[in-house]
């Protein structure tokens, strides 16, 4: 009687000092920041060798439920559904009989949960379900509820931790890309005896994929543009950004003709973009002596020239830039402009612009909008197309970055 007694403590004392060393040696390894892969292949030692399971898989709930580890079963686990076959276990339990194909192959399942919810459930098999082997087999098992919830929580921080690297990473290029996006755009834009340019823009999300721009060459010759994105967020604004500092550069440096230029921007935008986005881009040259406009439209919104009354699109050019390695046409449009000419330039944020009905705002309302408003100056004018807008889209939100610019030249 005492030998057995002896035996029981002794056997205690052993047990105690496993799970005591089994649980040193888990905490060691997550408290070194050694890799997932590393304390998964230490607990399979553990479950595997000291605890003598040899098959077993253990289900992890991260995004979505997967397969976090598989030993000695060689059944599919990607197309399981882990909630209807497993959500119903709240407690460890024996496996008596079961229709599931999965569970059938296993004795016991050990869920892992944490407030209320299953972060993790273990399947084994070799557990004695009989009275000899069955309360220190649960025994067993109720440690390594203990030990699997320990590196489930692990591995979770862990992928929070690195969450939280990338979310702050994505933070800092979000400050860098919309402070370089506040440079795209012109501080001011001239309204004098000669001319009324004004603009507004307004980004689907913190930074977006619009640009325009007025440059100056010199006193009496001007460049107006609008251009956009295919593609929306940092990389779009990013883009966008360095096709500015190319126009710009080529601008203050040299002069092109429209053809040269337009080869020369879509060999920027295709070694800048790889071939996964492209650009639509509107450039005008206007000399205010001769009161010529030469432009070429680069497969974005036909901007239109008006009087008031009578409009016309600006639609000669060539596909937009970024598309093709070589362009395969380039036409140079040119029109000469009557006293008060108004050109309304836009991107396909106001004229795709949809209401509850699924209906675009589209060109013709904008066209009457101008007409219609046609003596108000540039920017009272843009500030009414987009109240306008705003109501047509009524609760809905913005689906794309808007923007309009407005140049009148008396």
């Amino acid at each position: 009687m005492i030998d057995k007694l002896v035996n029981n403590l002794e056997s205690q004392i052993r047990l105690k000092d496993f799970k005591l060393n089994s649980l040193l040696e888990i905490t060691r390894a997550i408290n070194t920041n050694q890799k997932v892969n590393k304390i998964i292949e230490l607990y399979s030692f553990i479950v595997r060798e000291q605890l003598g399971y040899d098959r077993f898989v253990l289900f992890n709930h991260q995004n979505e439920w997967n397969c976090l580890l598989r030993v000695g079963y060689k059944g599919k686990v990607n197309n399981i559904d882990i909630e209807s076959e497993l959500s119903r276990f709240e407690e460890i339990t024996m496996i008596q009989s079961s229709q599931s194909r999965l569970l059938s192959e296993f004795d016991v399942v050990v869920p892992v949960q944490h407030k209320g919810r299953a972060l993790a459930y273990l399947l084994v098999k070799g557990v004695e379900n009989d009275a000899r082997h069955l309360s220190s087999d649960i025994n067993y098992m109720s440690f390594v509820q203990t030990l699997t919830n320990i590196i489930v929580v692990a591995i979770e921080n862990k992928r929070m931790a690195k969450l939280k690297v990338k979310q702050e990473a994505y933070k800092k290029e979000l400050e860098v890309a919309k402070t370089m996006q506040k440079l795209l755009f012109p501080e001011q834009l001239p309204t004098n005896k000669r001319m009324d340019i004004s603009a507004k823009y307004t980004p689907r999300h913190e930074v977006g994929g619009d640009y325009y721009d007025f440059i100056p060459l010199g006193d009496d010759e001007y460049i107006i543009c609008i251009a956009d994105v295919s593609g929306k967020g940092i990389s779009a604004a990013m883009l966008m950004a360095n096709f500015q500092a190319t126009i710009r550069t080529l601008f203050e440096y040299q002069r092109f003709d429209m053809k040269t230029l337009m080869v020369e921007l879509n060999k920027k935008v295709m070694s800048s973009a790889k071939g996964e986005k492209f650009i639509t881009f509107f450039l005008a040259h206007y000399d205010a002596n001769s009161r010529k406009l030469n432009y070429v439209n680069a497969g974005h919104n036909h901007p239109f020239i008006t009087n008031g009354k009578t409009y016309e699109d600006l639609d000669q050019g060539c596909i937009g830039l970024g598309m093709m390695d070589e362009l395969p046409f380039i036409n140079v449009g040119e029109k000469k402009l009557s006293p008060n000419t108004t050109i309304v330039l836009y991107t396909d944020g106001v004229v795709e612009l949809e209401n509850e009905e699924e209906e675009f705002f589209g060109t013709d309302r904008l066209v009457k909008l101008v007409h219609n408003y046609y003596p108000l100056g540039m920017d009272d004018m843009n500030n009414l197309i987009f109240s306008k807008l705003d109501e047509w889209k009524g609760p809905l939100p913005l689906v794309d970055d808007t923007a309009i610019f407005s140049c009148r030249f008396f």
